[in-house]
Order: C-alpha cells, then sequence, then structure tokens
C-alpha cells in the first residue's frame, strides 16, 4: 500500500480533532451549588477536584474570588490550604474559609470553629472555636454540635450554652450507631452539669 493510500484509511478511521477536543471539553461539568455543598458534608470534595484531573481549578477559583459564593470559596480555599491541584497558599486558603463561614455557610462555621479547636493552620483559641461551631450548630450542623457538646463536657465555655447545646444534640437525628451513642454519652455528662429542671426544659418538643 502506498503511503498517500496508507495516511488516507489512517485518516478514515481516527476521529476528527475537533470531534476529540468537544469530547475532552464535555467530560468534566462545573458542579452545581447542591452537588458542591453534599461532596463537602461527605469530606469528598477534594478528591473530586483530583478525581477530575484538576480541570475546574480556573471555574473554582472565579467562583470563589470573583462571584464570592461561599460554598466555592469553602472548596478553593480548602485546595489552597492542602495544596491540591494548585500551590498551597494558607494565608489564602484560610481567608477564604473565613469568608465563607461570614457568608453563613454551616459547613465553613464548622470547619473554622474545627480548625480553632485543635490548632490546625492557627494557634488553638477555645473561645473563637466556641463562637463558630454555635453558630454552625445553630444551623443544624451535627459535626459542630458535637463538638460544641465536647467542648462544654470538657469544662470549656459558658453555663449559659449547657442548655441549648444539650437541647440540639436531644433533638438530633441520625441514622450512624456510633453517633448515636456519642450523643447518648454527650447528653449524659452535659445533664451532669446542670440541674434537674434545666435538663427537663431542654428536652421539651422544639416550637
Amino acid at each position: 500500500m502506498s503511503k498517500k493510500c496508507w495516511m488516507l484509511v489512517v485518516g478514515l478511521l481516527l476521529p476528527p480533532v475537533a470531534q476529540i477536543q468537544a469530547q475532552e471539553l464535555e467530560a468534566v461539568q462545573l458542579y452545581s451549588q447542591d452537588e458542591l455543598l453534599a461532596l463537602i458534608q461527605t469530606n469528598s470534595h477534594l478528591k473530586r477536584v483530583r478525581d477530575d484531573d484538576c480541570q475546574l481549578v480556573r471555574d473554582i477559583d472565579a467562583r470563589a474570588d470573583i462571584m464570592q459564593l461561599p460554598a466555592y470559596q469553602f472548596l478553593y480555599g480548602d485546595m489552597l490550604a492542602y495544596a491540591v491541584c494548585v500551590p498551597r497558599n494558607v494565608e489564602r486558603g484560610w481567608d477564604l474559609m473565613l469568608q465563607a463561614a461570614a457568608q453563613g455557610l454551616p459547613e465553613g462555621l464548622e470547619q473554622v470553629g474545627r480548625y480553632y479547636h485543635i490548632g490546625r493552620f492557627v494557634q488553638p483559641d477555645i473561645d473563637k472555636a466556641i463562637v463558630y461551631l454555635r453558630e454552625a450548630s445553630a444551623l443544624g450542623n451535627l459535626k459542630a454540635q458535637l463538638r460544641l457538646a465536647q467542648i462544654l463536657a470538657d469544662g470549656h465555655g459558658s453555663p449559659v450554652d449547657f442548655e441549648q447545646s444539650y437541647r440540639w444534640l436531644h433533638n438530633a437525628i441520625t441514622a450512624d450507631s456510633a453517633t448515636h451513642k456519642q450523643i447518648q454519652q454527650l447528653l449524659s455528662r452535659l445533664a451532669q452539669k446542670m440541674p434537674p429542671r434545666v435538663v427537663a426544659n431542654a428536652k421539651k418538643p422544639v416550637k
């Protein structure tokens, strides 16, 4: 077969370049707000970015910095802090986490509170941790409610927070048996720090 005929056969067998490029562009779609929140809640958001071969970094950056969407601020802040698909920049990452928390994202509030509690990226600060965890707890974040109750049960914070913390956990719903057991243990410890009448009041149905 001549070289010309061989090239013609190869050209017919291979898909057009434009088609390949279109397929590559369609390979990864930007996450919807609900999808991203679901990823964050299961702590799988960074893995998803890696699994998508880091193709969405510019879009994520734009939605975090320009559009200032809290879920994307949270995501990009984590990417910068943990050097996922971008060079590590803890200072900028922390600032984005704070911005997400300031906009009232429960997951952002919980994460900032948790980092102040354990001293990750910042110096440990129990008082600041309680402030952020209390806000996240009020928005229904169970992780924050558990951590706040743990901090209070360990003797930190103000007794004025005991009743509300107990109420949040008493009304918490979970299908996870380990979490259910943890809630029972924390409720027992908090109850020991309050008069029986306060415990009884905390158990009243939420109106």
